[in-house]
């Protein structure tokens, strides 16, 4: 039987509704994307019962945490060449099996050193896993629904950031301190499970191996994805008319092409937001709850439950936004963003700075106004990066882009945590990360493309 060509295979996955097969690719990627967030905050929450064991000082919680991220680093450009060589599905098994492994391992550390060492080689898997399966993820949703259907899958990662929030409070508050920390490294290393799962059931992309030429391997996936919305009396018919695929962005993966003069523009547009949105995200993310209680004159637990507030108010934006970029567009959000953030800032900066506000309440609000801002752009810069280039770089360039997100992670807690020592530091720390978020408004305003209802092949010029 003659195989079909790659263009007709892509055009059938466009016309596509969204499949109990999406469902199980989201289920099976997403695992990893909900434990990268909960592993990113669950080791703040813990490191107080991490240094009792260990009756280690306070100055090594800083390098503990920076070990993971700079492991990311690492695992985010490494694997994204891989995963062009190889393959998504391969990236993310073998990523998985590293976080996973090395998690499980953490939890049995026996010195601050050892953690240090484990956490770094475990943040090579965490940095991969989770940008493979963003850009896998992306490749199977046709346009007219991907903003909608990919952004509350990336609601997940903001998902993880409540649940440590909550998993790491029960278990601080039930076990003894030794046993609460390795206890939450166990639920870390679920991954293992999903590299299992993923072995026999996660499908490769599409579009990868349409791609690679291997179109016969792509046929049998899309015609499992059109079976699953069989009808009685035959196939069902697309739900909303898409545009056929016409043509396939084809040749060899060229890692420089980032920042070659056709994508240049765009590198530097991804680039930008990736490090101005989680330079603000990560430094208030992770010092919030002490600035509360610093700062503020909360107690912990209160400050843990304002912390999850702002949490349940991000997903609320976010849920908001996913119901209508198909329709207003990726540009609105991201500008929205940037522009909520911002208020964010330069409010912290009038009360706090210049009328002297020092209770909580303006310091909670300016920094939920910030976060809420900031994690709108996060989720949807996955997707985004996605979108913006062809095959047969978009999980190298997605990659790239995330090891960005980890280089904020390592230095914004460092630069908040040093300024608020200072008197007024936390209105100097407003001022800074609200000159981040104008660089990356001005760059998105600047150089942003809109993508709704475009497929990535048109997309990938």
């Amino acid at each position: 039987m003659e195989s079909p060509p790659g263009t007709d295979v892509l055009t059938r996955l466009e016309r596509l509704p969204f499949t109990r097969v999406h469902l199980r690719v989201a289920s099976i990627l997403g695992v990893g994307t909900l434990i990268d967030s909960f592993d990113g905050l669950v080791v703040a929450v813990a490191m107080t019962s991490i240094l009792t064991t260990f009756g280690a000082p306070l100055s090594v919680a800083g390098p503990l945490i920076a070990a993971g991220y700079v492991g990311q680093m690492v695992g985010a450009v490494g694997f994204g060449i891989l995963s062009e060589r190889y393959g998504r599905k391969w990236a993310y098994i073998v990523s998985s099996l590293i976080f996973g492994g090395l998690s499980l391992a953490a939890a049995f550390s026996w010195s601050v050193d050892s953690l240090m060492v484990l956490r770094l080689v475990q943040g090579i898997g965490l940095g991969a896993e989770v940008p493979v399966a963003a850009a896998m993820f992306n490749e199977f949703v046709r346009a007219n629904a991907r903003g909608r259907i990919v952004t509350l899958y990336e609601s997940l990662f903001i998902w993880g950031i409540l649940l440590a929030s909550l998993v790491g409070g029960v278990f601080l508050a039930v076990f003894p301190p030794e046993t609460a920390w390795r206890g939450l490294f166990l639920l870390g290393a679920l991954p293992l499970v999903t590299a299992a799962w993923a072995w026999f059931r996660l499908p490769e992309s599409p579009r990868y191996l349409v791609e690679r030429g291997r179109v016969d391997e792509a046929d049998r996936v899309v015609a499992e994805m059109e079976r699953a919305v069989d009808l009685p009396d035959g196939p069902a018919p697309a739900t909303q008319a898409a545009p056929a695929v016409t043509s396939i962005s084809r040749g060899r993966t060229r890692f420089g092409e980032l920042l070659g003069r056709e994508y240049r523009g765009r590198t530097i547009l991804l680039w930008s937001t990736w490090l101005t949105t989680f330079f603000a995200l990560w430094g208030f993310t992770t010092f919030m709850p002490t600035l509360l209680v610093k700062i503020g004159g909360l107690s912990p637990s209160a400050a843990s439950l304002l912390t999850g507030a702002i949490t349940v108010g991000d997903l609320i934006v976010l849920y908001i936004a996913a119901l209508t970029l198909d329709r207003i567009g990726r540009r609105f959000w991201f500008i929205t963003g940037y522009s909520l953030a911002l208020v964010g800032a330069v409010l912290g900066v009038v009360s706090i700075g210049l009328f002297g506000a020092s209770g909580w309440q303006m310091l909670f609000a300016s920094g939920a106004i910030v976060l809420i801002g900031v994690n709108i752009n996060a989720p949807l810069i996955y997707m985004y990066s996605a979108e913006l280039y062809p095959t047969r770089m978009r999980a190298w360039a997605t990659n790239v882009g995330s090891s960005l997100r980890s280089l904020a992670a390592v230095v914004s807690p460092v630069v908040l945590g040093l300024l608020v020592e200072r008197p007024n530091g936390i209105v100097i720390a407003f001022v800074v990360f609200g000159a981040g978020l104008v660089i990356g408004l001005v760059v998105f305003l600047k150089l942003g493309i809109e993508t709704r209802q475009r497929s990535l092949e048109e997309l990938a010029r």
